[in-house]
Formats: C-alpha cells, sequence, structure tokens
C-alpha cells in the first residue's frame, strides 16, 4: 500500500483545512502524526508531522528554533493550530532546511491529529470512511426542502477536499459510473477537480443520489402540466359530443378551454421505412427538452405523445396576437432538438393548427395540425413546416376526422378495398369519388382520370364487388363519398 506523503497531505489540505505557509512539499512519507510543544521538537522522532497546539503564535525565535530542530531531527513538517504571519527568516530556514510548515484552522490540535493518523494508517479504510461521509453529507443536503444540485455538490465536495460539478453531456451512457440521468434522459456526467480513492469511491453513489434527485424535482415541477397534457389527449381522441364534458375537469386542473388555443403537431418518419417506430430514447429526452424550453415563457403550454408523434398545444388568451406565429417559433425549436435527438435516418414534419376557442377548438386545431403534417408525408415533402388550408368543404372534412368514432365509422365503409393493397386502394377511392363527382358519368370520370370509360368501368365492377353498396341509394352515395373525402384527407 502506498505510503501517506507530503503531497497527499497537501492535496488535502483543504479538507483539513490546512494552509501551506513556507517550506517545500514533495513525495516524502509521513510516517507517523504527533502533538508536540514548541520548545521540545528535539524529541520527536523522524518522519514526524509534528502538530504544535495553541491558539496563539509563538514567539518569532521560538519557531526559528523549533525550524532548526526540526531539520536536524528530519521532521516530516509542522503545523501550528494557531493562524501564522511567519517572519522573513523562519521563512528562510523552512526551505533551506525543508520543513514545510502548515497553518490549521477550523480542527482542534487533537482532532486534527486524529485525521491525519487514519490518512497515514488507515489507507483504503480512511478512504472508505470519507467516502461514506461525503455520501452522508450529500444525502443529508438533499433531504432539505430548498436542495439544489449545487447545494448537494458543495455538501460532498466540501467533505471530500475537491470540487464537485456536473457537466453536461447528452451522450453520457446509463452504464458510466458517473453518468446523471432524470429517468431515462441522460442530463451529464459528475465530475470532480482532483479525484483520490474516497472521490473514487464515493462518486458513483452522488450521482446515483443526482439522479433520484433530479428525477423527483422534475416530477414535482411537471406533474401539473403533465396532468393537463393526459386531459388534452383524452379531449382530441374522444368524441365530438363530449368534448364540452372536459371543460370543468380542465378548470380543476388549471387548464383554461374556453381560451384560445393553438395546437402544433410533430410527426417522425424514416423514408428508407415509413413503417418504422422513432427510437425509444427521442421520446423522454425530447419531452424534457420541451417541458424545459417552455417553462419561462409567458403563454401556457402543454406537450404530450400520441405513439411517436407529438402533440404541441399553446393557450393564450382571446384576440392575442401573433398566436400561431409564437407556437411555430418554439415548435421549430423542438422540431430541430427532435431531428438532432433521433439521427439522419430520420425526419420530423412540423404541421401548425390555427387560433380556435374552446375543447372543440382544441380539437379543431389540433386536427389541422394532424392533417397538415401527415399530408405533407404522404406527399414526400418530408420535415418541412406545413399549414393546413382549413377553407370552405374542408373545414367541415377536418371536423368529421377531428373524431375518432366518425373517422373510424366512414373507414369501416370503404376497408373491404384494403384487400387490394395500400396503392391499389387508394387509386380506387380516388377512382370512386371522381366517379361520383361526375354524377355516375364514366366519359366525365374518365377523362378527369386520363382513362378510357371502359376503365372505369372495369375498376368501378371490381369496387361494387368488394364494398357491396348500391350506389344508386343516394344516403349510400352519400356516406361513400364522404368516407372517400375524409380517406383522402389523411393521405393527400
Amino acid at each position: 500500500m502506498a505510503q501517506y506523503s507530503l503531497r497527499d497531505l497537501h492535496d488535502d489540505a483543504d479538507r483539513l483545512g490546512l494552509r501551506l505557509v513556507a517550506g517545500p512539499v514533495d513525495d516524502r512519507a509521513i510516517a507517523r502524526v504527533d502533538l508536540a510543544a514548541v520548545d521540545r521538537l528535539d524529541a520527536v522522532a523522524a518522519g514526524t508531522l509534528a502538530i504544535i497546539p495553541g491558539e496563539e503564535q509563538p514567539p518569532p525565535f521560538r519557531i526559528d528554533v523549533a525550524l532548526r530542530q526540526a531539520s536536524a531531527r528530519g521532521l516530516a513538517g509542522i503545523v501550528f493550530i494557531a493562524s501564522l504571519a511567519l517572519a522573513e527568516t523562519a521563512t528562510v530556514l523552512a526551505d533551506r532546511g525543508g520543513v514545510p510548515v502548515f497553518s490549521a484552522s477550523g480542527l482542534g490540535a487533537a482532532d486534527l491529529a486524529k485525521i491525519i493518523d487514519r490518512a497515514i494508517s488507515g489507507g483504503a479504510s480512511e478512504a472508505m470512511m470519507r467516502g461514506a461521509q461525503a455520501v452522508t453529507a450529500a444525502t443529508a443536503a438533499a433531504s432539505q426542502t430548498d436542495s439544489t444540485t449545487e447545494s448537494i455538490l458543495a455538501a460532498a465536495g466540501g467533505v471530500l477536499g475537491t470540487e464537485l460539478s456536473l457537466e453536461s453531456d447528452p451522450a453520457v451512457s446509463w452504464t458510466d459510473t458517473d453518468a446523471v440521468f432524470i429517468g431515462e434522459v441522460p442530463i451529464g456526467r459528475l465530475v470532480a477537480r482532483s479525484t483520490d480513492a474516497a472521490t473514487e469511491v464515493s462518486l458513483p453513489v452522488i450521482a446515483s443520489l443526482l439522479s433520484r434527485v433530479a428525477q423527483r424535482q422534475s416530477r414535482d415541477r411537471y406533474a401539473p402540466t403533465q396532468s393537463r397534457a393526459d386531459l388534452l389527449v383524452e379531449l382530441v381522441l374522444a368524441d365530438s359530443t363530449r368534448a364540452e364534458g372536459f371543460v370543468g375537469r380542465a378548470a380543476r386542473l388549471g387548464l383554461p378551454l374556453p381560451q384560445s388555443h393553438v395546437v402544433a403537431w410533430l410527426a417522425p418518419t424514416r423514408p428508407s421505412d415509413p413503417e418504422a417506430r422513432a427510437p425509444r430514447s427521442v421520446q423522454p429526452a425530447l419531452e424534457l427538452f420541451t417541458l424545459q424550453l417552455v417553462e419561462a415563457r409567458e403563454e401556457m403550454w402543454h406537450a404530450a405523445f400520441l405513439q411517436d408523434d407529438l402533440m404541441l398545444v399553446c393557450t393564450e388568451e382571446h384576440g392575442a396576437g401573433d398566436h400561431q406565429r409564437r407556437v411555430r417559433e418554439v415548435a421549430m425549436l423542438i422540431q430541430r432538438q427532435a431531428q438532432e435527438l433521433a439521427g439522419g435516418d430520420w425526419t420530423y414534419t412540423l404541421g401548425l393548427g390555427t387560433p380556435q376557442l374552446g375543447a372543440l377548438g382544441v380539437r379543431h386545431s389540433a386536427a389541422e395540425a394532424r392533417i397538415a403534417a401527415e399530408s405533407a408525408i404522404a406527399a414526400g415533402r418530408f420535415g418541412g413546416v406545413e399549414l393546413t388550408d382549413v377553407t370552405g368543404l374542408r373545414r367541415v372534412l377536418l371536423d368529421v376526422y377531428a373524431s375518432p368514432i366518425s373517422r373510424e365509422l366512414l373507414h369501416d365503409v370503404l376497408r373491404p378495398l384494403d384487400e387490394l393493397g395500400p396503392e391499389r386502394a387508394l387509386t380506387s377511392v380516388r377512382t370512386l369519388l371522381v366517379y361520383l363527382a361526375h354524377e355516375g358519368s364514366l366519359v366525365g370520370a374518365g377523362r378527369e382520370l386520363m382513362l378510357h370509360p371502359n376503365g372505369v368501368a372495369y375498376r368501378l365492377r371490381r369496387i361494387r364487388e368488394l364494398l357491396g353498396i348500391d350506389l344508386s341509394d343516394p344516403d349510400a352515395r352519400f356516406a361513400v363519398e364522404l368516407a372517400c373525402r375524409v380517406r383522402l384527407l389523411g393521405s393527400s
């Protein structure tokens, strides 16, 4: 086991409350530590670190004599418990005689001697003890109601005698012993300015403690926001007839649903594999980034995931100017972060809704944003920012599309066409819609589809067989046309 040296003592000086006043510091071993009177150093064994008790500084001539005796006896060094202001002669004697002189503060002579003695004789056991003390200090600091990362690091660093800091590193692995996480989201690394055995022992435990504290603080800070976000997801997915029933629940959670809302919809796509799911690590990291990004803003923001898609809702008072512009600015920052988190194989397409009032307004704006993103992706416009044309008939269709129940019912009408495969099913839906729009005219439909009327007739025969619907019935014809328009709305 390596012996405890003067250099080790100097490295521990901050922790021990020592200050080097004069003399050299090198790798000479400290054999033992002992208390001694300033005028009795001639009786102290070689290699000893002598601690001189007393709160008053000895007279200068006593110090000069003590330094000569320490040099002659080959002492490791002298520690004065009193605060020192050495004369020039004493400084010269310490340097020439190779006697390091320290002054101590904050501890009594006997306590200091015990601590240094443990360091000299204990080795690994002393490091374990000091490491345990650092963990205990960090845990006590973390238990305070006003605890912060800085206060925890200061408490542990004070025991270890070195400065601890948390360095940002989003690429840190959960297997690294110095890693700090919030849940599954990497935050950074716990770093010590200088390391020793005690630091190496305690840092992994302190890093784990910081992770738990950070997760608890994040949960406490964002829990109300996340509860409101869950309600917004439920509102968007519920049938439109239930929308107003959410107002009371929202008010109890502090969400003013009657105000104005704008929704942004962020949808990931891997162009090489459109059916792939986004990397699992993206969602928690992106959620934390979003919550931290909007925390200090004046508007009310909520972020929620629907599978891999992120729905961002911004709520303001009715009539607030540039509402959509502010949402766009924030959402584009989130879009950029998502792209960095997912990597180059992925694109994130952003759809923006328009400002809408009330519970139904959230649904309308969400439908607009979602359709804008999905339409752009279907058209091959990956990674951009898209707005939805929400005028005329499209607005009515968006209302229908916003209702999961209505959308599913209309999807059931055309579901048999899915047996043909995605591309042929989409072609059949377009053919059917054009045919109905031309009031059953094969010639008119063929002209728009650039097909011979016989080709249109052939397609329709196959479509009628699969659907089993009488297109001469006005109600059936209306249902089929509405189903076709809603189906194309989500894929155009």
